[in-house]
């Protein structure tokens, strides 16, 4: 499950130089992965990000790791080592040959070796992980790592963790949630933790996910009260734009972990009427993060109503596949979406939006016509 841009991204992305040329690839309407994320700092900016979970965080994980030494084939594998005891072709036999009589003595016992260890193993539950997935997933959650964790530095214990974390690790999601309201003020915000931020809110796993949180509102300072949450609302009001942005996001982050939900959803709404485009996408994103069920028919209305591009497609995103949403909550918009697929005030532009949400909410395959789709809800309802 990953954030999705369903649309003009090509055409938005020029207007920020430190967008990525070229990243953004398109099929017939525009479609391309995409995660962002407000990088606030001594050098406030809009980072974005490219989508695909990166295969190494930081380049010291998973590429270019070095192999266990322990699985490779020793120096002389293939070859004949000082000590072989097999004669090389056209080379004279250094040792008698034995008998028939003993080879087959030295067969059979050693089938009976063979028999009476492969009991043994079964009798001790000696059995290999069914894949290497899983052999990872309880490796990362071994108690030797996580008391290696607790001699590290706090900010090198939440990127630990949280890459953890990304490879399903239950006990790194566990240490996060316990362990993420003392590192507030002692972890920053680097590229390290932006990384590993993207690839958890883009996990199939809404717990991954609420981990990536965490450990945001940790690198930003936030604690989960509502002194930050007045900081927050005042901050979504600056003239900067930049700090602006930062908090509509950050206000789902709150409204997410139960500070205040109603205010940050109230907040978030009223900033879908601003005049520039993106303070609404950014309150958009917000809304998305905040999983509440209230922020469902405002993200509707902003797909229908919103005269830009950008903000239509990001609703469609947040509704489908984005933000902290449960597939319960999707569905409900999905009645909606239906009319939304031959609504004549729509475009055709989002008219296809609306089919590829339905295509993520239910995990149909169906083909962009309104009719059977509202069979095939016709006849999930009666289910």
């Amino acid at each position: 499950m990953i954030f999705l841009a369903y649309g003009l991204r090509n055409s938005y992305a020029g207007s920020f130089p430190w967008t990525r040329s070229g990243a953004f690839a398109s099929n017939s309407w525009g479609f391309r992965p995409e995660v962002t994320l407000p990088h606030f700092g001594s050098d406030p900016r809009l980072v974005i990000m490219d989508v695909t979970p990166p295969s190494s965080f930081g380049g010291e994980v998973f590429s270019n790791a070095p192999k266990d030494p322990r699985l490779q084939p020793t120096p002389d594998f293939g070859t004949l080592g000082p000590g072989s005891d097999v004669t090389p072709y056209g080379q004279p036999a250094q040792q008698p040959q034995p008998s028939k009589s003993a080879l087959k003595f030295i067969h059979l016992f050693a089938a009976l070796i063979g028999m009476i260890t492969a009991m043994v193993a079964g009798g001790i539950g000696l059995i290999r992980p069914s894949s290497p997935s899983q052999a990872q997933r309880h490796q990362s959650a071994a108690p030797k790592d996580l008391r290696q964790i607790d001699g590290m530095m706090p900010q090198k214990q939440a990127e630990a963790l949280l890459e953890m974390a990304v490879a399903h690790s239950d006990a790194a999601v566990e240490q996060i949630s316990a362990r993420s309201g003392w590192w507030r003020g002692q972890i920053q915000w680097n590229q390290q933790i932006a990384s590993l931020s993207t690839a958890a809110l883009n996990s199939n796993d809404m717990r991954i996910r609420q981990s990536g949180v965490e450990v945001e509102l940790a690198a930003y300072g936030l604690a989960k009260n509502s002194a930050s949450l007045d900081y927050l609302v005042q901050t979504a009001d600056s003239p900067d734009h930049q700090q602006k942005i930062w908090a509509l996001w950050a206000l789902g982050l709150m409204g997410n972990r139960g500070v205040e939900t109603g205010r940050v959803v109230e907040t978030l709404t009223s900033h879908l009427k601003d005049s520039d485009v993106d303070s609404r996408r950014w309150a958009v994103e917000g809304m998305a993060l905040t999983g509440s069920d209230s922020t469902i028919q405002p993200l509707l209305n902003a797909m229908h109503d919103d005269p830009s591009p950008l903000v239509r497609e990001r609703a469609a995103c947040s509704l489908a596949e984005s933000g902290l949403f449960t597939p319960d909550q999707r569905m409900t918009a999905v009645p909606q979406l239906l009319d939304y697929t031959d609504d004549p005030a729509l475009d055709a532009q989002t008219h296809g939006w609306a089919f590829q949400a339905l295509g993520d909410i239910s995990h149909q395959h169906l083909p962009n016509d309104s009719a059977a789709w509202r069979r095939w809800y016709e006849s999930a309802k009666s289910e």
